[in-house]
């Protein structure tokens, strides 16, 4: 797991990698089609990158049991083309223009191929996963139906619901759902027991959230592109997340404070210098700092998801993740 900066048993390491691989390699094969143009727009997002956090939470979770298994690469492979399948329809909603530093596939094409190329990775997700069994058919199901909810929750907004409340809750909908199924998914196909299955699938619930949060932290307080974005991206199209509105609700006085809350709540920043004073502001703030504090309690609350499981190897690097997603943004 060097690519996430953690230092884990050497055995766990290599088993985790060897899956990795191998899930690499069979992604790329199962988003071929007959049709040149959905071979070639179903690989534009697979071609590009991506951390592949998901399938590192399902091969870590197959750890509790025999991570050898067969249906463990099948598995991966639902949860990872389902979450490219999102990521085509996001991009339309969010009418994006890039995604992992390449032109998003609506730019390069347009909206209708890339709605209808995420369908077609939905489509292969659901025929690997009927390969797997009944539960894990249901299990998908699930887990789509709650993409589709959060989904829906950030386009039409609070509804006169707390924001933040409502921020968190889309985070868990549409980020930390897969990652419950991947863990979950991890532990149900290398025989682990339900009660270990149980203890991942929280887990990964969980983990989901502080890592999207820290995601979202990322595009503030990095001075890189560590979160595969130019810092400041969300600021600059107006997307409030967890800093901006705990700045938005805070009561303080304190001269930047109020600059603060002025600027974002003008809207989008498109302006540059208006842009650069609040991307420096919020990076000084108090609610920055609670916004980190924020990831560090659901990293945390991860950790203690595990308490059921043995202390091992395989316990002490889903351990060394929480840590990792909690310190990134310090």
């Amino acid at each position: 797991m060097t690519s996430f900066g953690i230092d884990i048993d050497p055995q766990v390491d290599a088993s985790v990698t060897a899956t990795l691989a191998v899930v690499e390699e069979a992604l790329r094969k199962n988003v071929t089609s007959a049709d040149p143009l959905i071979a070639e727009a179903s690989r534009h997002l697979m071609d590009a990158g991506g951390k592949r956090f998901r399938p590192l939470i399902l091969a870590l979770s197959a750890q509790f049991g025999d991570p050898q298994r067969a249906e463990i690469v099948p598995a991966a492979l639902v949860v990872e083309l389902t979450h490219l399948a999102t990521l085509y329809h996001d991009d339309v909603m969010d009418e994006a223009d890039v995604r992992r530093g390449a032109p998003s596939a609506n730019a390069r094409w347009d909206n209708s191929v890339a709605i209808l190329v995420g369908d077609f990775l939905f489509a292969r997700a659901a025929d690997i996963a009927a390969t797997l069994g009944l539960e894990a058919v249901r299990l998908q199901a699930q887990t789509f139906s709650r993409l589709v909810h959060g989904q829906i929750a950030e386009t039409v907004g609070p509804r006169g619901t707390d924001p933040i409340e409502h921020y968190l809750f889309v985070i868990a909908e549409k980020t930390a759902s897969l990652m419950s199924t991947s863990a979950r998914y991890g532990g149900m196909f290398s025989g682990a027991s339900t009660e270990h299955v149980e203890a991942l699938a929280g887990y990964g619930e969980t983990i989901g959230v502080a890592f999207q949060l820290s995601d979202d932290l990322l595009d503030i307080a990095s001075e890189s592109v560590q979160s595969g974005k130019t810092p400041g991206t969300d600021l600059r199209e107006g997307v409030p997340t967890l800093p901006v509105l705990y700045a938005l609700a805070d009561e303080d006085a304190d001269a930047s404070a109020v600059r603060l809350r002025e600027l974002l709540g003008s809207g989008p920043l498109v302006d540059d210098a208006l842009h650069a004073e609040a991307l420096a502001l919020l990076r000084e703030s108090a609610a920055m700092k609670r916004a980190r504090e924020t990831v560090r309690s659901y990293a945390e609350e991860a950790r203690a998801c595990l308490a059921p499981l043995p202390d091992s190897p395989p316990r002490r690097a889903m351990e060394a993740l929480c840590n990792f997603i909690a310190d990134r943004t310090s």
